[in-house]
């Protein structure tokens, strides 16, 4: 067998630690301010698009600390989590309601066919190697009902690692703050991304990857929230690098989508 044909091992669940849910994962800091109950804007803006009504059925693949479990049980909905990480279980179990947890594999889902209303994977993608991608991407088609949705994000958007951060870092190495941009976009602001980060997507190449699994479905990019002190003129630039094709395309780093079975 050719080294290119060979399959990466899936990452060890112990690099998912409680001090990773609680330092690094995305949201933490909603999570530990308000114990589970108030989400970041990240995990808002899934909620919304995810539009959950009382009694759907929502599967929460990665569930990490177990928010958006409890946020789908308050709108009423008969919520679920998996994930492969011990850490996660004990943090989502831990919450102020009783969860619905469980340690699984997302590539080999425990659940019947055309079961769930809605299946979550939020910041689960770059986690996966493409083949795991593969995998668990048919599971979700298999156990989504046949008019059911699937919410998607993931960061960052791959096309600004690759082309649009070795500008910005020059730019900020000419400011003075270079030291903040390391050369490896992957360790900007979390270096923990260095170990779990291996398959980051463009909204190009998560469309094709949901397609090739058998879904349609509307995928488009969107930004943390910038609170910066800066000019007028780093504001306008700022505002046609985020705001206007083909720039935006590049600049933008996070990615959403929606989906739904051919």
């Amino acid at each position: 067998m050719s080294t290119k044909s060979k399959k990466s091992p899936s990452l060890p669940s112990n690099l998912y630690s409680e001090e990773y849910f609680l330092s690094s994962c995305e949201g933490y800091t909603e999570f530990t301010a308000s114990n589970g109950s108030e989400l970041s804007v990240r995990l808002e803006k899934a909620l919304d698009y995810a539009c959950i009504q009382s009694g759907m059925k929502i599967l929460d693949i990665g569930c990490g600390r177990g928010e958006m479990i409890n946020a789908c049980s308050d709108l009423g909905a008969n919520a679920v989590g998996i994930d492969y990480a011990d850490a996660a279980i004990s943090l989502t179990k831990s919450l102020k309601t009783s969860q619905k947890v469980s340690l699984s594999d997302a590539k080999n889902l425990p659940f019947p066919d055309n079961f769930f209303d809605r299946v979550l994977i939020l910041d689960v993608v770059e986690h996966l190697y493409p083949w795991e991608l593969n995998k668990v991407l048919k599971q979700i088609f298999r156990v989504l009902s046949p008019e059911g949705q699937l919410i998607v994000h993931t960061a960052p958007n791959v096309w600004y690692d690759r082309y649009a951060y070795p500008i910005v870092r020059i730019i900020r190495k000419i400011s003075g703050k270079g030291a903040l941009y390391p050369k490896n976009p992957r360790g900007l602001n979390v270096a923990a991304n260095l170990d779990v980060h291996v398959n980051e997507q463009s909204a190009l190449s998560l469309w094709l990857a949901l397609y090739k699994s058998g879904f349609v479905s509307k995928v488009w990019l969107d930004s943390p929230i910038q609170n910066r002190s800066e000019s007028l003129f780093l504001s306008f630039i700022r505002k046609v690098l985020f705001g206007l094709p083909p720039f935006r395309w590049f600049f933008q780093r996070e990615i959403f989508a929606v989906a739904k079975r051919k």
